[in-house]
């Protein structure tokens, strides 16, 4: 699958490749006009044992990266993977109402962290980065009426936290301490900051070039 956007950006010698299939990094990468492909990798995100939540970020971060990476080894490839840690608890993405509704009664009215790791390869010129970015989100206190509504909506079943910043989840959060695309799912300006420093892309006048020369 390839992502185009409008802004006419060239495509140059090595393809970005996404390794997510998650629609909020494709929309945050499309943000800034990058042209992109998406090839979603299926690694599984349990944690190990005595692994710290920066650790997991990004052990699972470069392996989506790799997995795509040893397929396609002149491309840029990025993987991501975010996670919301309340009172040393991993919140993962609830599948039913009540984990759901348990998750959104533990942040009511407190404040957590998002981590997101992100892993950038080529993997023909052995280039890898990888970096972590912590924010932090206060929520108001949330009715039950509010969380009764909103657990009865499509959007908490594939947000980690089970909640949407981007959506209508909006509406909780009385603060966002750091990077907010970190907490949509991947902070961009690092990532942006990173493709150039790599020599991923550069920027001109007719748009962002990604290239293949490290």
């Amino acid at each position: 699958m390839t992502d185009t956007t409008a802004n006419n950006y060239e495509l140059m010698s090595s393809k970005l490749i996404l390794a997510s299939a998650s629609p909020r990094r494709r929309e945050l990468l499309k943000l800034v006009g990058l042209n992109f492909e998406i090839i979603p990798s299926d690694a599984d995100e349990a944690f190990l044992k005595g692994e710290t939540p920066e650790e997991h970020v990004l052990r699972l971060s470069e392996e989506k990266a790799s997995t795509i990476s040893s397929h396609n080894p002149d491309a840029w490839v990025l993987g991501a993977d975010t996670i919301v840690i309340i009172n040393r608890e991993v919140l993962g993405k609830p599948v039913a109402v009540d984990e759901a509704r348990e998750m959104l009664q533990k942040l009511s009215a407190k404040k957590h962290k998002v981590i997101t790791g992100f892993c950038l390869i080529r993997k023909n010129t052995d280039i890898m980065i990888r970096d972590t970015v912590e924010s932090t989100v206060v929520f108001k206190e949330i009715p039950e009426d509010e969380i009764a509504w909103y657990v009865r909506t499509k959007e908490p079943y594939d947000k980690a936290g089970g909640y949407a910043v981007q959506g209508m989840g909006a509406f909780f959060i009385k603060e966002i301490h750091g990077s907010y695309t970190n907490v949509v799912g991947l902070p961009i300006c690092e990532v942006m900051e990173t493709l150039k420093e790599i020599g991923a892309i550069r920027f001109s006048k007719g748009g962002i070039y990604v290239h293949g020369k490290g």
